[in-house]
């Protein structure tokens, strides 16, 4: 191999190398299995900077079944793109819509989803500082 070639050739291997370094892919979303169900809903929280909020808690209780006498507590965490699923959700469930309550630090957010009408959702939910209580 030449000299002149041997260059090019580590100048083009370089260049891929970097490119596919740059182009990681992005972490795990977590997943959090309801077991309840054929239904999911994707969750991406927003930070009050506009950008994904990573380690926001996102929490819902579900009831379900007949008179509700089934119940659900889920609980997950973001990743670094501020995304999380919960998956395996009733399709039927007691006082639709369902309510997930992002929080982070003061700040928080909710996402309504029912998903009698829409089993596989994406929802954003933007934080931002809680409303004070009425009356205050």
């Amino acid at each position: 191999m030449n000299p002149t070639c041997r260059t090019l050739c580590l100048v083009v291997i370089g260049f891929l190398i970097s490119d596919v370094q740059a182009q990681s892919p992005s972490e795990k979303v977590p997943v959090i299995q309801g077991g309840a169900g054929p239904c999911s809903i994707d969750l991406k929280i927003i930070g009050v900077d506009g950008k994904p909020a990573y380690a926001a808690t996102v929490k819902v209780h579900i009831a379900y079944g007949f008179g509700g006498m089934h119940r659900l507590d889920l609980q997950a965490g973001t990743n670094s793109d501020g995304k999380v699923q919960f998956a395996e959700l009733p399709r039927r469930v007691s006082r639709p819509p369902l309510e997930f309550h992002a929080t982070k630090d003061d700040v928080e957010g909710v996402a309504t989803y029912d998903p009698s009408s829409e089993c596989h959702a994406q929802r954003d939910i933007t934080l931002g500082k809680p409303k004070p209580p009425d009356g205050f």
